[in-house]
């Protein structure tokens, strides 16, 4: 199975999914559902061996996670699929006031979709029907899908793969690094605080060391003058 979670969601708010890996991508898929833009797109990260395939129309969002030997073409086709679906489902009013997973009743839809259900074969009257395999959708996914996606994709210049470089050395599950930016933020303001303090310090240094100048100058001036005129400048004044 190349199709491992899939989910749809009301801009970042996740309404109904489906895991078939015990959660181990949840993480990731609420960090870039975070990230998505306001506006329709579609998208898909990478890291590893997984690709995280989106697509974004009228603020439903419907998302997979993917093997990458699944490509592109199969996913968005089943995101085509799993989007239509879900929308003719479910009407806008319906989609706008629904809470956090209160449509995961959709949920055996989105099995449904992953999972086709299995195929029944009669060999003859009055024998034992044969249940066939389930297929997956990868396997044999609607043609009229798979030409609808080609024609987007080719049509759509700005579906981009972004590398999220997320994935553990020692196996563990993706974590994806979407917040770089706001860490950098964070530095550069700490940076400006610890330059405005050493700023400070360096100002009240200087005005110190201008007026040990000013006052050891004053000083040697008076002894200048008091070794020619005396301490009380008595013998100038005459």
């Amino acid at each position: 199975m190349s199709l491992l979670t899939a989910l749809v969601a009301r801009d970042d708010v996740i309404l109904a999914s489906h895991d078939t890996k015990g959660g181990q991508y949840s993480n990731a898929c609420q960090s870039i559902l975070s990230k998505i833009p306001p506006n329709d797109s579609k998208l898909t990260y990478a890291a590893d061996q997984i690709l995280i395939h989106y697509q974004k129309k009228d603020r439903v969002v419907a998302l997979v996670v993917a093997d990458d030997t699944a490509g592109r073409r199969v996913p968005f086709s089943f995101l085509a699929d799993l989007h239509r679906k879900f929308t003719s489902t479910y009407g806008v009013t319906e989609i706008e006031d629904a809470p956090a997973f209160g449509m995961n009743g959709f949920e055996k839809e989105i099995e449904k979709l992953m999972v086709r259900p299995a195929v029944l074969l009669f060999l003859s009257p009055g024998l034992p029907e044969i249940t066939g395999k389930q297929t997956q959708y990868e396997d044999n996914p609607p043609q009229d899908a798979i030409k609808a996606a080609q024609a987007e994709l080719a049509a759509t210049k700005n579906v981009m793969v972004k590398s999220i470089d997320a994935v553990l050395s020692r196996g563990e599950r993706i974590e994806i690094l979407v917040d770089r930016t706001d860490e950098m933020s964070h530095q550069a303001r700490a940076f400006r605080k610890r330059a405005t303090v050493l700023r400070r310090k360096m100002w009240y240094r200087n005005a110190k060391t201008l007026f040990a100048v000013g006052f050891s100058a004053l000083l040697l001036l008076y002894l200048l003058i008091a070794s020619a005129c005396g301490v009380g400048l008595n013998h100038c004044r005459a």
